[in-house]
């Protein structure tokens, strides 16, 4: 199978193949080493981002993720591009959020299909959703009806502003969470409108609260042997990602203010130029002042200056620092201050592009980007959480399913269903877009045409 792939990606060329040389191959785990999760199995019910980034933690640390998606067409998540030629339905940020599943293509809008669902949910430790509110209500798998097939379940269900009260019907993504928490309020420069993040942070975070919320109740159900819900919301989570900015607000009555790179906080912490590129430096304390000072820029007059000295003397004299800063730093390149100031323990990193940032000797030494098998394609890059269990090591990484890869898998090894059943069901329509044609009841003689 390795050969074939191999072959099969050196026939059809792609912008990957330039790739190789940048990443190396991925280091598998110890073969006798236990997954932090192994044994829970986790029935899939998201889409986008929140929902199946918060199950591919699961998944990563070793639980069985299997994803049920619309026949045809699955997560709509899959189409977004770029889309790799030889995986149709498999666009990057798909493969990004969705690796170590099991996709299951069954048609809920069938009788059958909503039978298997149901099966999988009395099998399941975890089912997690993310519709619009009163979608799984309609088919009769909201939390109450699933607690009926399964009383140990924990069911963690992510909406747009809750499910219960006048917003539980609204529909929202990241950006829209980022505009109404205030988020991009904060963001940006003063003068002019503030700017939304163009990495999904709300959704990630949103996720990130799910998986944790998830952890916490496996282990309380340890300890009560009785599952629960769980209701995480993009709003709230948003606003939380504000930061203390809301504390900060609750405590003066002051609106934040944009600021760009300077942190309102803390002088000097921003943007400076050296002679060849840009980088951050984020002096979050006196001390570290006074060394990048005395040590990097050998000004120990400025060290020693009573004003500056404190952290509100310095922000009253931000402008002025700021422009001293920008000339002393353009006097020589990266290379010469990056040694110095690491020499001195000032934080400080270079500005850098994604790209930059994935092959830094940061990213390199952590292994960050790796290349994994891919039966079709030979191999994929995959990125790496950031969780590193010493016991436990995360699940070695494989590729995302093909809407239903697993579908007859699942039903027959996880189910117990036999060939016949499984050729039924098919039958039946419970695995296609549309149910199959049911032959037509024999009409009664009063029956009108």
């Amino acid at each position: 199978m390795q050969h074939k792939a191999a072959a099969l990606a050196r026939k059809s060329p792609t912008m990957l193949d330039n790739l190789e040389a940048d990443f190396p191959v991925h280091t598998p785990r110890r073969a006798d080493a236990p997954k932090a999760l192994e044994g829970v199995r986790v029935i899939d019910f998201t889409h986008f981002i929140a929902g199946p980034f918060a199950t591919m933690v699961l998944a990563d640390m070793g639980a069985d993720v299997i994803k049920v998606e619309t026949p045809g067409r699955g997560d709509e998540f899959r189409h977004y591009p770029p889309v790799h030629a030889d995986l149709p339905a498999q666009g990057a940020p798909y493969l990004w959020s969705n690796r170590n599943k099991r996709s299951v293509a069954v048609n809920m809008k069938s009788p059958e299909g909503l039978a298997v669902v149901r099966d999988l949910i009395k099998t399941a430790d975890v089912v997690m959703e993310n519709f619009s509110t009163g979608v799984m209500e309609r088919f009769g798998l909201d939390y109450e009806s699933c607690r009926k097939l399964n009383p140990r379940l924990i069911y963690c269900s992510v909406s747009a502003y809750g499910r219960e009260g006048e917003f539980a019907d609204r529909l929202g993504f990241d950006p829209i969470a980022q505009a109404e928490s205030g988020f991009i309020s904060m963001n940006g420069y003063h003068d002019r409108q503030g700017v939304r993040t163009l990495s999904p942070v709300i959704d990630i975070s949103t996720a990130t609260m799910a998986s944790n919320a998830i952890l916490g109740a496996l282990l309380a159900r340890h300890r009560t042997n009785e599952g629960q819900s769980i209701e995480i919301a993009l709003f709230d989570n948003a606003v939380l990602m504000t930061g203390y900015a809301t504390m900060q607000h609750l405590f003066t009555g002051k609106v934040p203010q944009r600021h760009g790179n300077t942190s309102p906080d803390t002088c000097p912490s921003g943007v400076f130029e050296s002679k060849d590129k840009p980088f951050y430096i984020n002096c979050g304390n006196d001390k570290i002042f006074h060394r990048l000072m005395a040590q990097v820029l050998e000004r120990p007059d400025l060290a020693d200056d009573p004003v500056l000295a404190d952290r509100n003397g310095r922000m009253a004299r931000r402008d002025e620092i700021f422009e001293l800063l920008n000339g002393l730093f353009a006097e020589h390149p990266w290379s010469y201050w990056q040694p110095r100031m690491r020499a001195a323990s000032i934080p400080c990193g270079e500005v850098r592009s994604v790209g930059d940032a994935i092959r830094s000797p940061e990213a390199r030494s952590r292994n960050l980007v790796t290349r994994v098998e891919h039966p079709e394609v030979g191999w994929m890059p995959n990125v790496a959480l950031p969780i590193r269990y010493s016991g436990t090591p995360m699940a070695d990484p494989l590729p995302p399913p093909s809407v239903g890869q697993h579908t007859e898998e699942v039903l027959r090894d996880t189910l117990g269903y036999s060939e016949a059943r499984i050729a039924e069901l098919q039958q039946a329509g419970a695995f296609s877009g549309k149910p199959a044609a049911r032959p037509a009841a024999e009409p009664k003689a009063e029956a009108a045409v």
